[in-house]
């Protein structure tokens, strides 16, 4: 009875230890497969961006049409909110690892480099549309600032159903210690998070509903 009994504890242990080992192993996979999806998204829009520089100095080498850029310039950026949400769905279904916060300062940084060319194509081209940049903290954001920073991504997105191609809605996370990002913080006066600029210009730190940030469209 006793070397029976010392068996089947064996045979529990070792089945225990498999099973442990294996969900590290699927836990490593999925992580590494949600990672490659974002450097998959990453690669994309570094892509696209570039593209997009390169259009806009053929504006003005080569005289090509604004329209087409603009109308490329509107797409990019609505693909940038779109890849926004799912790289967010990514990270709360991941741990945030050393290697996940530092694709997300690439996109951080990419994310900036659109809105600079952005403000450039819309003055080169004289363009009407509206620069949206929701600069939020990344890193360890209080209870009270995870709770507004949610409440401000819902109503962004509910702006962007509505505005659709007159807005280009870039979010941004300002504390990931990137200098270039530092220094547009400090340009425009940035001091707390979540905070909303809309044209270089409008600074929203506290709003109820989407009209209130519709109306500075106007």
């Amino acid at each position: 009875m006793i070397k029976n009994q010392k068996y089947i504890f064996l045979y529990a242990l070792i089945l225990t230890l498999i099973v442990f080992n294996l969900g590290i192993f699927m836990g490593y996979m999925l992580e590494s497969s949600r990672l490659d999806k974002i450097n998959v998204l990453y690669s994309n829009a570094e892509l696209e961006l570039f593209d997009q520089i390169a259009q806009k100095e053929s504006v003005g080498v080569l005289n090509l049409d604004c329209k087409t850029l603009v109308s490329e310039n509107i797409k990019f950026g609505d693909e940038i909110f779109t890849e926004a949400l799912q790289i967010q769905k990514y990270e709360d279904a991941n741990r945030i690892s050393n290697d996940i916060i530092f694709q997300h300062k690439r996109f951080d940084l990419l994310r900036t480099m659109f809105w600079m060319n952005s403000i450039k194509t819309k003055q080169d081209c004289n363009s009407d549309y509206h620069n949206v940049v929701y600069f939020y903290k990344y890193n360890n954001p209080s209870i009270a600032q995870d709770s507004k920073q949610k409440f401000f991504s819902n109503l962004l997105e509910q702006l962007k159903q509505k505005e659709g191609d007159n807005i280009m809605l870039i979010p941004i996370a300002g504390d990931n210690d990137i200098p270039s990002i530092n220094i547009l913080v400090d340009k425009y006066n940035i001091t707390e998070f979540p905070t909303i600029l809309v044209d270089e210009k409008t600074k929203i730190t506290d709003v109820k509903s989407v009209d209130e940030i519709e109306n500075l469209l106007k």
